[in-house]
């Protein structure tokens, strides 16, 4: 085997450093919007939803700073919309498992509060990098039965595209179950597309025999003006 050329190795090095690059600088980008302690101070309009008869306050909060009630709401909500839907697929439904993702430090959450403070809905999301790209990823939205087909879903949701567009996130990102019909109406009535990260069913029935039970959608976020 021939010695690589000058040139090539110098190639390989500059490439090398360019990409190092823009991994720290997008590292640094989630560093920063994860020190922001209440993002929703960035689009301060949009912490009340008052339309289709609610009226709800919305706010942010960490997983690890959240009320024990409203945090254990917010799993219990999961568990009564998700529960039968894992159980249907591969993934099956592990309280354990769930419980301790949601409570993870990372997590954080949009809480809806109707006008008695009561909890209606909530998302959980987190600021992060998904294949060193920057992102907003959507883990969860679940909203109580009596204040769906409102709206507040969709309000929910351009709430974290704004987020990530204030935070100079690349897009949101969010992983669907391919037989929750409900919810992959939803997303793509909201324009997300497959993300470039959604696993190949047909190269992995071939390698793995497996067809996955999830596809993984996103939105891309325009740049933010200077």
């Amino acid at each position: 085997m021939g010695k690589p050329s000058k040139k090539r190795s110098k190639e390989k090095k500059e490439k090398w450093k360019f990409e190092s690059g823009k991994i720290a600088q997008s590292q640094k980008l989630v560093a920063d919007a994860n020190e922001i302690a209440d993002p929703m101070t960035l689009i301060e309009p949009f912490r009340k939803f008052d339309r289709n008869g609610l009226t709800i306050n919305i706010s942010c909060e960490w997983a690890a700073k959240m009320d024990v009630k409203c945090r254990d709401w917010a799993i219990n909500l999961t568990r009564k919309n998700m529960k039968e839907l894992y159980e249907a697929c591969e993934w099956g439904w592990n309280d354990k498992a769930k419980k301790s993702e949601m409570e993870e430090d990372a997590a954080r959450y949009l809480i809806a509060r109707d006008e008695k403070g009561d909890p209606q809905a909530c998302v959980h999301f987190r600021f992060d990098l998904d294949d060193d790209i920057e992102v907003v990823y959507c883990y969860e939205i679940q909203l109580e039965e009596s204040v769906r087909r409102k709206g507040l879903g969709k309000f929910l949701m351009q709430i974290l595209e704004l987020l990530a567009l204030k935070t100079g996130m690349k897009k949101v990102v969010a992983t669907v179950l391919k037989h929750h019909v409900v919810s992959k109406s939803f997303f793509e009535k909201l324009k997300y597309q497959l993300d470039d990260t959604n696993p190949d069913d047909q190269i992995s029935s071939v390698v793995n025999n497996v067809e996955y039970c999830y596809i993984i959608v996103s939105k891309i976020i325009p740049v933010k003006k200077a």
